[in-house]
Formats: structure tokens, sequence, C-alpha cells
């Protein structure tokens, strides 16, 4: 799941530093259909869930 994880924060963080070179992602572009408010909570969720994600499924209970 970390591998999911780092994944979703890289793709995330990615299309917000690509964005403001007006450069979108091939596999973002649908989310720019609802308009940029609805893309910029999309690319943030990704970067949080990414986080979470990668945070939470690292911890393992050691005998």
């Amino acid at each position: 799941m970390q591998r999911i994880g780092s994944l979703l924060v890289i793709v995330g963080l990615s299309s917000i530093v690509a964005g403001f070179f007006n450069h979108v992602p091939k596999i973002l572009m649908w989310i720019y259909k609802w308009g940029e408010g609805t893309a910029w909570c999309i690319k943030i969720s990704l970067v949080v869930a990414g986080a979470v994600l990668y945070l939470f499924s690292g911890k393992t209970q050691k005998s």
C-alpha cells in the first residue's frame, strides 16, 4: 500500500506543479471537464489520500 500511496502523492504533486506551467498530465485531463475548482480539489485529494495511505500502511507490529 505504500507504493500506491507514494504513486498518488507523486501524481498529485506533479499535476499541481505542471498546472503552473500550463501543462496537464494526460492521465488527469478528465478532471478539468468539471472546472478549475473541482480539478484543484481532486489534485489535493490525491496528495492527501496518498499521504494517508503511505503513512498508515507502514506501521507493522514487531514481536
